[in-house]
């Protein structure tokens, strides 16, 4: 009917489509509506269809926006004038509207909420307001007059937004005194003057310019998203070597970052000099280092120690993922990457303070950033396996036309930066989404870690020396080899093949671990497939001669004394020995304790050493240094996620106890008890009235508020009262302190 409301229209349909908009919309369902008045005025909020509208497609809106400018949000319109505006037919999208509680009523009498315009914007389509003055007028002879500047300027304000700021809108001069485009267009009735400095093109000007529709055809017709078949083998094995490559970019981040932990910035993240040297570590460029870092700390292989001076750390559970199998750790860090609530990308922005947002900051956290990763790999999880989309720009506007106002302004931004990174993880190769990935998507992380390990090459247990010192690994080298070569040898280069180079500085750093030259002679002769060269053999027994010749020990403090006699005193004393002091000169001892518990400990058995500095002055170490307060980590920012999707039980229970607030409402009543001040019902006349209706089987209307702190209306049969609960014969349980007012319900 013409004066349907929005609350009747959800009161009429189906508990499936109820069920339906709950799902679709699902902060409608938080809390729980009481009744179809409450939805509907929910669902009406400009914040609520503002969140509905992110799930449209460009044409959907356009005929949101269509309804709008046919005057839906005041007045019952028809689809006929929505179609005409359209230049096609809108029943497809009318309906996702209807689904969506966007729009309601039969196809004679459509309306939308009033606040529509608000949420969507002052300006439906892009076109401005009516003119009366047009009315009459013939616009396309009166457009066929204007000069080639007169045009160019209407055609600008056509394409959207049709408000322009301008100097030339001071005061309107007749045509013939006109001398600026604005003051002619003005003069003729084609712009419209809003104040000294903006003008307006009428909505029939812009219809006219626009073809005579609202929109083009083109802008109503879902781009086409270009693809290229691929064998799935050739897909998994691309991407394999890109997982290889980001998995040793993370061991070289956990190697760096425990020798020279980086400092965490005042202000949160990683510094810029910091970034570049782990770029030049990785080979990488800024963005490279940024993702590594990012997914690095994500996956919790490192992270800020909180100490007074923090610094990023390697965590324990780095250990546990360099002795893992390289597709386990590959699963691992993609499934970080997939979860990370941030987005990497943003690493180098500018903020409102035009200030660059430094990796690892909390500017960088986006709650919504995994949903839309998946979105983007979900489209092409669609795709037959194999098919890659032809170019990133194509898979841009496809998805642009899906969804034009979600993902705020970094939208198309975000979607380059996800086929990147998914691309450096080994998540998508050629365009395509690898098998592992499409596991990781359906959170099947097993099966995405074997899909990996069939994808990846086997280990290879065998090298080739070269003359030139280098030694080329084919293929992933085991484990055990790994480490050895990577002991004895410099990555010079990587890839599918890695290129090793051995000097006598990596020589060096081998024996310093303990290695001997005979181990080294003997890892090269029995894993290297080409024959040792003598160069290489002639350096390591080089180098291992020189090797060790001047030794080096640890010591924390030192006692000197020209009393030798005192000095053979204290190393007598059993303290010595727990102090571990040791003689290393007539008059000279060294420990390996610091030099204030070595003071302690010898003041403890009967000795009156003294500290000095390195001048030889008597120090104090026991002066007071200053207070010290542990370093705080500033607050993150609050993000509201979206909300969970209720279950199927769920939304079946909210559509029940929705029907019985419509019922309720709809209810006619006697005097209604009311419970004193509003708060508890446990007054005698409310028991009474509930005790009477028990006797009866009479229905009973109760108002009370439900465990959300939402008030609510039923009507029940009540069967017992006490123990302060009121049970009814839906089974249902209602604590009387919960309970406002009661009414006997009258036939």
């Amino acid at each position: 009917m013409p004066g349907t409301s929005l609350a009747d229209w959800l009161r009429s349909r189906p508990d499936g489509t109820l069920a339906a908009l709950l799902q679709t919309r699902r902060d409608l369902a938080t809390p729980p509506p009481s009744n179809s008045t409450v939805l509907a005025t929910r669902a009406g909020t400009p914040g609520s269809i503002a969140r509905a509208c992110e799930d449209l497609d460009t044409f959907t809106l356009a005929v949101l926006d269509a309804l709008l400018l046919a005057g839906a949000d005041t007045a019952a319109v028809t689809r006929a004038e929505v179609d005409g505006l359209l230049g096609l037919p809108s029943k497809s999208g009318l309906d996702r509207l209807r689904d969506r509680a966007l729009a309601w009523g039969e196809d004679d009498a459509v309306r939308v909420p009033p606040t529509a315009r608000e949420a969507l914007g002052p300006f439906p389509a892009g076109l401005g307001t009516p003119s009366r003055a047009l009315a009459g007028v013939d616009l396309a002879a009166a457009v066929d007059e204007v000069t080639e500047a007169e045009r160019a300027l209407l055609q600008k304000l056509a394409a959207g937004p049709p408000i322009g700021n301008t100097r030339d809108a001071g005061a309107l001069v007749p045509l013939d005194a006109a001398t600026t485009p604005v003051q002619k267009l003005l003069a003729r009735g084609l712009l419209l003057r809003r104040d000294d400095t903006t003008v307006e093109l009428p909505r029939e000007v812009g219809v006219l310019l626009r073809g005579g529709h609202a929109f083009s055809a083109a802008q109503l017709t879902e781009p086409e998203l270009p693809t290229h078949p691929h064998q799935k083998s050739t897909v998994d094995e691309a991407a394999a070597g890109e997982a290889m490559e980001f998995i040793r970019h993370t061991e070289r981040l956990i190697a760096l970052w425990s020798e020279q932990p980086p400092p965490v910035l005042k202000s949160g993240g990683l510094g810029v000099r910091e970034l570049r040297k782990l770029g030049k570590e990785l080979d990488a460029d800024d963005q490279r280092a940024t993702l590594v870092a990012e997914v690095a700390v994500g996956a919790g292989l490192a992270g800020d120690d909180q100490s007074g001076t923090p610094e990023w750390v390697p965590t324990v559970l780095a250990d546990s993922w360099l002795a893992s199998e390289p597709a386990a750790r590959w699963a691992m860090l993609a499934q970080a990457w997939l979860d990370l609530p941030r987005s990497p990308g943003l690493a180098g922005q500018r903020d409102a303070k035009d200030k660059p947002l430094a990796p690892l900051s909390e500017d960088l956290r986006r709650p919504l950033a995994p949903a839309g990763r998946r979105r983007v790999l979900a489209t092409l999880a669609d795709l037959p396996a194999g098919t890659g989309v032809k170019s990133v720009e194509e898979l841009v506007t496809a998805l642009a036309w899906r969804a034009p106002r979600r993902g705020g302004r970094f939208r198309d931004e975000n979607v380059r930066w996800t086929m990147s990174e998914a691309t450096a993880l080994g998540l998508v190769a050629l365009g395509a989404l690898t098998t592992a990935a499409g596991a990781l998507l359906e959170d099947d992380r097993p099966h995405a870690t074997l899909a990996m390990a069939d994808a990846l090459p086997d280990p290879v247990s065998q090298v080739l020396v070269q003359a030139d010192l280098t030694v080329v690994a084919p293929g992933p080298l085991e484990a055990d080899l790994a480490t050895e070569i990577t002991a004895v040898a410099d990555i010079e280069s990587s890839g599918h093949a890695t290129v090793y180079r051995v000097t006598e500085t990596s020589v060096r750093r081998a024996l310093d671990t303990g290695r001997t030259a005979a181990e080294l002679h003997a890892l090269f002769r029995e894993r290297s497939a080409t024959p040792v060269p003598q160069s290489l053999t002639y350096m390591i027994d080089d180098v291992a001669r020189r090797h060790g010749r001047l030794r080096g020990g640890v010591a924390a403090s030192f006692l000197r004394c020209d009393d030798e006699v005192l000095l053979a005193e204290v190393l007598s004393n059993p303290a010595a020995e727990q102090l571990d002091l040791r003689k290393i000169a007539p008059t000279v001892l060294i420990s390996t304790y610091p030099l204030a518990e070595v003071l302690d400990g010898l003041r403890a058995a009967g000795f009156a050493p003294a500290a000095e500095g390195p001048d030889g002055r008597v120090v104090d170490l026991n002066r007071d240094r200053g207070r010290r307060i542990p370093a705080r980590g500033r607050n993150a920012r609050r993000v509201l996620a979206e909300p969970t999707a209720p279950g199927g039980d769920q939304i079946a229970s909210i559509v029940t106890n929705l029907r019985a607030g419509d019922r309720a409402a709809g209810t006619r009543r006697g005097t209604a008890v009311r419970a004193p001040g509003g708060g508890g019902a446990d007054t005698s006349m409310t028991l009474a009235l509930l005790a009477q209706a028990t006797r009866e089987r009479r229905e009973v209307w109760i108002g009370f508020v439900d465990a959300h702190g939402t008030a609510a209306q039923r009507v029940v049969t009540p069967i017992r009262v006490g123990g302060g609960m009121l049970e009814s014969t839906d089974n249902e349980r209602y604590p009387l302190h919960r309970i406002t007012s009661a009414a006997l319900v009258e036939d």
